[in-house]
C-alpha cells in the first residue's frame, strides 16, 4: 500500500470516528427527542468539516506560526456557520432584520480573519494569509440567493492568485505547503458541490420549523463554553491599547486632573500640524536688530513683560462618518460611503446607465447586467465585479482596489491609484489598460485549458533619451 493510499485511509477512518462520536453524544442518556434529529444537509456539512477541513487544520498546525493562528480563526468561523445551518434546519426563514442579526457573529469572524492578514503584512507567510483572507467571504453564501454556488466559486477563484504563489514558492522546498493549498481548495470545491445538492437556489429553511432567533438561543444554551479548570489562575489583564501607550487616547480615570502625561502633550502638539505656529510670539519692528540700531549697540533685546501662555491644544475633531448611499438617480447608479459590506449587488443595470462608486472601503460591489461605464473614486480596499461594459471602467484616487470582468470590456482607465488588480475573462482578454500616475498595477489573464490565471505587471519605470528629433521613451527592463 502506497503512502498516499494509507493517508487517504487514515482520513476516512478519522471521518468515520468523528461521525460515530457525534452519534454517540446524541444517543447517550436515552433516546433523543425528535427535534434533536440532525437534518441531512447538516450531516453533509459535517462531512466537509470532518473531511478536507480537518486536513487543512492539521497541515496548518504543521506549518505553524501565523498560518496556525489564522486557521484557529477560520475554525471558529466555520463552527459558527455550522450552528447557523443547524438553526436553518429547524426554523422558518426569518425577516431581513432578524437574518442580519443572526449573521452578525459570522460577519465579525470574517472581519477578524481579514484584519489578521492586514496586521501581518510583513509576515513570511503573507501569501498563505492572503489566500484565506481573499476567499473567506465564501461564508456569506448563506445570505446569497438565487445562486450561492457560483458565489463560492468566485471566492475560490479570487484566492488562486495567492495559492499559486504558495505553490510556486514551495513546490521544490516543502510539500506540506503544497498539500495545505490543495486541502483549502478542496474545502471550497466540496462546499460548491454541497450547495448544488442541498441549497441550489439559497439556504434551505424549514417551513414547518419555529422561530430562528429562539432556535439560535437554544443552540447557544446547549453548547456552553468550557469552564476553566479548578485552581487555574485567572487570565492576565489585556494589554494597554496603542492609544494609551502613545498617549493619544483618553487618560485613565485615576490620573489627577492637573498633571497630564508629558507624552500625551508632546503628541498633541505634534498633531496640531500648521496650527502649532499660532503659539509663537509676534516680533515687533522695535525688537528687530536690523530695524532698530539701538539694539545692535547693546546686543541685548529687552524682554517684554511675561504673557499668559497659550491655551492647551484642543483635540482634533473626529472624522465625520457619512451615511451609506445606494440608489438610482435618473440614469446614474450612486454607491457611496459603504463600509465593510461583503456583497452589495446592483441588479438589472441597463446599457444606458452608469455606475458611480465613491468613498467606499473594504466592500465588494457586484454589477449585474450590461452598463455604459463604471467610475470608482476615492475608494480603499474595494472590489468591483461586473458583467459587460460599453465604454470604460475607471479608477481614480484609489488604494488597493480590484476589478473582475465577467464579460466584455473595451478599456480600463487607472489614474492616481496605488495598488490595483484587474482580473480579465477570456472575452475581455484584449481590453486596453490605460494608466497614469499609478503604481502596483497587476493584470491576471486566463491561460490554458484549465483556466489558470497568469499575472502580468504594468510597467512603472521608463527611460527617455533625446535622439536629435525628439524624446524616445522605452520601458526599463527591471520594470517590464
Amino acid at each position: 500500500m502506497s503512502t498516499q493510499e494509507l493517508e487517504s485511509l487514515i482520513r476516512r477512518l478519522e471521518s468515520v470516528a468523528t461521525r460515530l462520536e457525534t452519534s454517540e453524544s446524541r444517543i447517550g442518556g436515552g433516546s433523543a427527542p425528535s427535534d434533536e434529529e440532525v437534518a441531512a444537509f447538516v450531516s453533509a456539512f459535517d462531512e466537509i468539516v470532518s473531511g478536507p477541513f480537518v486536513t487543512y487544520m492539521k497541515l496548518s498546525n504543521q506549518i505553524g506560526s501565523d498560518v496556525a493562528k489564522h486557521a484557529e480563526m477560520v475554525d471558529a468561523a466555520l463552527k459558527l456557520q455550522r450552528n447557523f445551518v443547524q438553526v436553518a434546519s429547524k426554523s422558518k426563514k426569518p425577516s431581513t432584520d432578524q437574518l442580519m442579526a443572526l449573521l452578525k457573529p459570522q460577519s465579525e469572524a470574517i472581519q477578524k480573519i481579514q484584519s489578521f492578514r492586514e496586521a501581518n503584512r510583513t509576515s513570511k507567510q503573507y501569501n498563505h494569509l492572503s489566500a484565506i483572507s481573499e476567499s473567506i467571504p465564501f461564508l456569506g453564501w448563506v445570505a446569497v440567493a438565487p445562486t450561492p454556488g457560483p458565489y463560492v466559486k468566485e471566492m475560490a477563484d479570487a484566492c488562486k492568485f495567492y495559492t499559486n504563489r504558495v505553490l510556486m514558492e514551495y513546490k521544490d522546498k516543502d510539500k506540506t505547503h503544497v498539500e495545505w493549498t490543495k486541502a483549502w481548495l478542496e474545502v471550497l470545491n466540496q462546499l460548491q458541490a454541497y450547495i448544488k445538492q442541498y441549497h441550489t437556489t439559497g439556504l434551505t429553511w424549514n417551513p414547518k420549523g419555529g422561530d430562528a432567533a429562539a432556535a439560535a438561543g437554544a443552540s447557544a444554551v446547549r453548547a456552553p463554553a468550557a469552564a476553566p479548570a479548578a485552581g487555574a489562575p485567572p487570565p492576565p489583564p489585556p494589554p494597554p491599547s496603542m492609544e494609551l501607550l502613545l498617549g493619544s487616547g483618553p487618560s485613565p480615570a485615576a490620573a489627577p486632573s492637573g498633571g497630564g502625561d508629558p507624552r500625551a502633550a508632546l503628541f498633541a502638539s505634534i498633531n496640531q500640524g500648521a496650527d502649532i505656529t499660532r503659539a509663537l510670539k509676534k516680533v515687533s519692528a522695535d525688537q528687530m536688530t536690523h530695524k532698530n540700531p539701538n539694539l545692535r549697540s547693546t546686543s541685548v533685546v529687552p524682554a517684554k513683560a511675561p504673557t499668559v501662555g497659550p491655551k492647551p491644544a484642543t483635540a482634533p475633531k473626529p472624522a465625520v462618518v457619512k451615511p451609506p448611499r445606494c440608489e438610482l438617480d435618473g440614469k446614474k447608479w450612486i454607491v457611496e460611503f459603504q463600509r465593510d459590506v461583503p456583497q452589495l449587488v446592483l441588479d438589472d443595470v441597463h446599457m444606458n446607465q452608469v455606475v458611480y462608486v465613491y468613498g467606499c472601503q473594504n466592500s465588494v460591489i457586484i454589477v449585474k447586467g450590461k452598463c455604459n461605464s463604471i467610475s470608482v473614486d476615492n475608494c480603499k480596499k474595494t472590489s468591483i465585479v461586473f458583467d459587460d461594459i460599453v465604454s470604460t471602467v475607471e479608477f481614480v484616487n484609489c488604494q488597493s482596489v480590484k476589478a473582475q470582468a465577467m464579460g466584455v470590456i473595451p478599456i480600463f482607465s487607472i489614474d492616481k491609484t496605488d495598488g490595483a488588480h484587474i482580473y480579465l475573462s477570456e472575452a475581455s482578454a484584449k481590453a486596453e489598460i490605460v494608466t497614469s500616475k499609478a503604481s502596483e498595477v497587476n493584470v491576471s489573464v486566463p491561460s490554458g485549458p484549465d483556466g489558470d490565471y497568469v499575472e502580468c505587471a504594468i510597467p512603472e519605470q521608463f527611460k527617455s533619451v533625446w535622439n536629435g528629433k525628439g524624446m524616445k521613451t522605452d520601458i526599463l527592463d527591471i520594470a517590464a
